[in-house]
């Protein structure tokens, strides 16, 4: 029977930071818009245990048009937080279900939508976990054909999963919403200046194993505009874009180096809609890091994950020239960590920040920190030791106040995997370049964290996702649901409201423009139990009432320019009286290496309902790229970013 062996799946999978149960489903009915009269692919099918068993709408003598419609009636109401869909198993995949939205509702009339997406195109079990829900009809609206065969629908088994209890989550803690089903598990994302969000997997779509050489790499845009997830497979920059060196450049287009292809470089301009192929680097890397710098240049070092072990030293990309340089004075050895397994993981995953005057600053994952230069040959400086914290291996840092040069750092652990994960967190302020930073250690994070992903929100506070308490690659089994928001101003951490999805090893978050955060995939391990093909949309507080309903937002009318030189001015017209304005980098995430997004704070000068802000005048600070420009009102309350392109000269 279908059901135990549903049961079972889920139990390896633990979505949930509650327990996910499969409803029995006796007693239940079923209803379609359309079913194949006179065969035995009756809606029932979908209810009856049995796999051999299908639904298929109607395709004679006339096919009926999607979208189609199949609704469960669970006779009463239930803690709804998840529904699985199973393809037809007859090795036909005519029907299989693409783009699609998850309903619910209490009484059959009103229906909410707490996930959409697009499903991949073949035969497994589809999974979607939400945030619970109580409902008692639930209903999958199939709006296309996973493969463009046909006008039609298919499935051979539906299942609603339940909580054992409901309370509903406070709005002051913010609030996980919608979530996004991809056709791909997602490893690498960037959010791009269109306000869509670009996400990868690897040559395939759930795995990554065995794909060096390949030269494809299974893509996908999500348009939160829309609600549409669309894919496609890039072939032309002959580039397995898997666990790359990944940042966003001074055009505003993702720039991805390395990885399985470790030599490759592919960027993606989103204005055209196209991949473009770049030249290869002097060093091929895997797990490497790559920042931009003051001067639009690329800087990338580290890298033993592919392309042969050790020596992975700096190397700089020119836009002008189309061509890299090695710095035979930007060495890899003094940024190396004490992994127990060698270089080969000693040099990953570097905390980079591209700083003034062409200069980078490493923060970690290695207890010492260091001072690159990137003029002529290069150079590089010891910054000493990150105070007593150790090295920190997947642990995560963001510069969340780009002016006062204050950066986040945040747990990680001593090896990169089979270890222990800190509590730890240490605020490092930076100036001249060379010169020694501060560093203190502020209030520790509730859980311990590896594999965590954070986000600088409008207000300059940053948002912890993710992470498990011992590191593992590929297991969920220390993942924390937990949820925490650091507050600079008081040095400490609170808990916001959960996730529903484990978010660890290959997962990301990234800031959208509407102020919301998108957190998504983790896996990517083939036939593994902890894919998870999706994201969830996290709404913060303050973007709520104390009443529980959507704060009213001010609103940007207008904007005086959408590209600045660094130092230039920029008017902003509102629909309504704010008090600050913050920028923030567009950023790219993969493997818990955000090294894009900044916030810079500005006070702006008011006349009337026009509000002006002058950018900073160092590009080191204000790097060149794509920015999101927020207003916050007097409450905290933010408008929808507008976008601007802030220019080195």
């Amino acid at each position: 029977m279908w059901l135990p062996i549903v049961t079972a799946v889920l139990l390896i999978l633990g979505f949930q930071a509650t327990a996910q149960t499969v409803i029995d489903r006796t007693g239940w009915t079923v209803t379609a818009d359309s079913s194949q009269s006179g065969t035995s692919n009756e809606v029932t099918n979908v209810l009856d245990g049995n796999t051999g068993t299908f639904w298929h709408t109607q395709w004679m003598p006339n096919v009926v048009a999607l979208p189609h419609t199949i609704t469960l009636d669970m006779k009463k109401t239930y803690n709804v937080n998840g529904f699985t869909y199973l393809p037809r198993q007859d090795g036909s995949s005519n029907g299989n279900v693409g783009q699609h939205k998850i309903q619910l509702s209490l009484d059959g009339n009103t229906w909410s939508t707490p996930a959409f997406g697009t499903y991949l195109d073949d035969s497994s079990l589809k999974t979607t976990p939400f945030t619970t829900t109580p409902a008692r009809y639930v209903r999958m609206v199939a709006l296309t054909e996973a493969g463009g065969r046909g006008s039609w629908t298919s499935a051979a088994e539906l299942n609603v999963l339940s909580a054992p209890s409901y309370t509903p989550p406070p709005t002051n803690l913010g609030q996980w919403g919608t979530t996004v089903d991809f056709p791909i598990v997602p490893a690498a994302a960037a959010v791009l200046p269109n306000g869509k969000v670009l996400i990868w997997s690897s040559y395939k779509p759930t795995d990554f194993s065995g794909g060096s050489g390949s030269g494809k790499t299974d893509t996908a845009i999500y348009d939160p505009a829309t609600g549409t997830v669309s894919q496609r497979f890039v072939t032309n920059t002959m580039h397995d874009m898997f666990c790359p060196g990944l940042s966003m450049d001074a055009s505003g287009r993702p720039f991805v180096t390395g990885g399985n292809d470790a030599a490759k470089l592919s960027i993606y301009d989103s204005a055209a809609d196209n991949w473009i192929a770049g030249p290869n680097m002097q060093i091929s890397r895997g797990y490497q890091s790559s920042a931009t710098l003051s001067d639009g240049r690329i800087f990338t070092i580290g890298g033993s994950w592919s392309g042969g072990q050790g020596n992975k030293n700096g190397e700089v990309y020119s836009p002008s020239s189309n061509a890299w340089s090695l710095l035979s004075g930007c060495p890899v050895a003094p940024m190396l960590t004490a992994d127990a397994q060698g270089v080969y993981r000693q040099d990953n995953h570097g905390w980079l920040f591209g700083y003034k005057g062409g200069s980078v600053f490493q923060a970690g994952p290695s207890k010492a920190m260091n001072w690159y230069y990137t003029t002529g040959s290069g150079s590089q400086k010891a910054a000493g030791l990150r105070a007593a914290d150790p090295d920190a291996m997947n642990g995560n840092a963001i510069m969340y106040d780009a002016v006062n040069g204050k950066i986040l750092t945040l747990g990680g652990a001593v090896n990169y995997q089979d270890s222990s994960a800190t509590t730890n967190a240490h605020v490092i302020t930076i100036n001249t370049p060379g010169n020694a930073p501060s560093v203190a250690k502020v209030g520790s994070m509730a859980d311990a964290r590896a594999y965590a992903n954070s986000v600088v929100l409008p207000n300059g506070k940053v948002l912890v996702v993710g992470g498990e308490a011992y590191a593992v690659p590929f297991s969920d089994d220390t993942s924390t649901f937990k949820v925490e928001l650091y507050d600079p101003a008081a040095s400490t951490f609170s808990a916001v409201n959960p996730i529903a999805v484990p978010r660890v090893y290959h997962s990301w978050a990234l800031l959208l423009p509407d102020a919301t955060v998108i957190s998504g995939g983790g896996g990517l391990c083939g036939g593994c139990s902890t894919n998870h093909p999706n994201a969830q949309i996290y709404t913060p507080g303050y973007l709520f009432k104390t009443d529980g309903t959507k704060a009213d937002r001010p609103v940007i009318n207008s904007i005086s320019a959408t590209s600045v030189v660094v130092g230039g001015k920029v008017s902003i017209t509102m629909n309504r009286a704010v008090t600050s304005v913050s920028l923030i980098r567009y950023g790219s995430n993969t493997h818990s290496v955000n090294t894009d997004q900044r916030r810079i704070p500005l006070t702006p000068t008011a006349s009337g309902l026009t509000y002006t802000v002058t950018v900073p005048t160092d590009p080191g600070v204000a790097l060149p790229g794509a920015w999101m420009v927020f207003a916050l009102d007097s409450a905290g309350v933010p408008s929808v970013a507008k976008t601007i392109s802030v220019k080195s000269s």
